[in-house]
């Protein structure tokens, strides 16, 4: 079964391939703003967005594969957020806006949520993970030092687990594969509840 990944985040790509999935991109077209399916929504729990955005970006997939005409396959998406509170941390858009997210998570305890979707034919799955993550003290010299790598931008609350911040956080609970942005447990029971045979 051909599997289908919407995603332009190459740590989505890697995760698959520990799972012994290897898929074809399925990339937004030049005309279609991807970036406008993660606008929040006033008054939006981070639940309800991570899925809502999650569930529209499936919707874009499915189009786009069909506007292309491409063979048959699952179209798997998925959106990570992360969240301080109801306070939605996204993607900084600039250097002073991840120094502020990073000052907001220092020394406290934050959830990162991942949503994930899967298309085959015509039924459609999903699954939410939830983790918990705790930065300890972040002093202002690390901080700095992060932004200036350039590791935060593009990164849902201004940091990658598995990068250079890793060193300060004290402790989690949950997935970490759903915390670098597509929880493997979770993703690996779609693709077999759609017909996948996993390597493993």
């Amino acid at each position: 079964m051909r599997v289908y990944l919407a995603s332009q985040s190459p740590r989505r790509v890697q995760l698959l391939a520990q799972i012994g999935v290897q898929p074809e991109l399925l990339l937004p077209d030049d005309g279609e703003d991807a970036e406008a399916l993660e606008a929040l929504r006033p008054g939006e729990r981070p639940a309800d967005y991570v899925v809502r955005v999650t569930r529209a970006k499936l919707r874009a997939a499915v189009a786009r594969h069909a506007r292309r005409g491409l063979a048959p396959g699952a179209i798997l998406c998925a959106d990570t957020t992360v969240a301080l509170g109801r306070r939605i941390l996204g993607k900084p858009a600039d250097a002073a806006e991840a120094a502020a997210t990073l000052r907001a998570l220092s020394g406290r305890t934050h959830r990162v949520l991942t949503a994930v979707a899967l298309r085959h034919g015509r039924r459609g799955r999903q699954a939410l993970q939830v983790s918990h993550v705790r930065f300890a003290p972040l002093p202002a010299a690390a901080i700095d030092a992060y932004v200036a790598s350039g590791e935060p931008f593009g990164k849902a609350g201004a940091y990658a687990i598995q990068g250079a911040l890793a060193g300060w956080i004290e402790h989690v609970d949950g997935s970490h594969s759903g915390i670098m942005g597509l929880p493997l447990y979770e993703t690996a029971q779609l693709l077999r509840a759609a017909g996948l045979r996993l390597a493993v």
